[in-house]
């Protein structure tokens, strides 16, 4: 909404008929300010025993190591987000495989939506990563991973290695505190 010196926008705090919690309401028309969590989508991506991670160029956790992931943009499928995220971070270009996990972090607001994709071409870093790399397994720097659930989806593509159908993925047990 546009504020105009006409007509002042005001809000207030209040439960609105019909809703069982308190929401942003306009005290002029009774528009309820839904504010909900925001949707991130990314990969997994690998070729041959390697998996692809992005040192982050931007905040948070600047310097830290990613899959390529971001916030969804409307209009865009999760899978074609997914893939514009691995362009832009990554110049990578995608085969996307199968939805790997979906993970619910109300602390922040956040679903992630995470799939296992193959890499189509060689990467090279985007305009938010200040390097990217093809790990092995033993050779990711896991100390230095930006996020939880970036641990979570590679802990879960190496669960997934070599099936071609299984069933995605939660958030894994035990991760309350990280959740919460």
């Amino acid at each position: 909404m546009v504020s105009d010196p006409l007509f002042p926008i005001s809000f207030s705090a209040k439960v609105p008929s019909g809703e069982d919690r308190e929401r942003r309401v306009c005290d002029s028309c009774g528009f309820i300010d839904y504010v909900n969590p925001r949707i991130v989508t990314g990969v997994v991506a690998h070729a041959d025993d390697r998996i692809l991670l992005c040192r982050r160029a931007i905040e948070p956790r600047k310097g830290f190591w990613t899959l390529p992931a971001g916030f969804l943009e409307l209009g865009e499928s999760v899978e074609d987000g997914a893939k514009r995220e691995a362009r832009e971070e990554a110049c990578a270009e995608l085969e996307i495989e199968a939805m790997l996990g979906l993970y619910s972090i109300p602390r922040i607001g956040q679903v992630q939506i995470f799939f296992r994709a193959r890499l189509l071409n060689d990467p090279s870093p985007g305009v938010e990563s200040l390097e990217v790399g093809l790990f092995t397994w033993d050779d990711i720097p896991w100390k230095e991973l930006a996020f939880p659930t970036v641990r979570w989806a590679l802990d879960h593509y190496r669960r997934t290695a070599g099936q071609a159908v299984f069933s995605a993925f939660g958030n894994p047990d035990g991760t309350d505190h990280l959740t919460r």
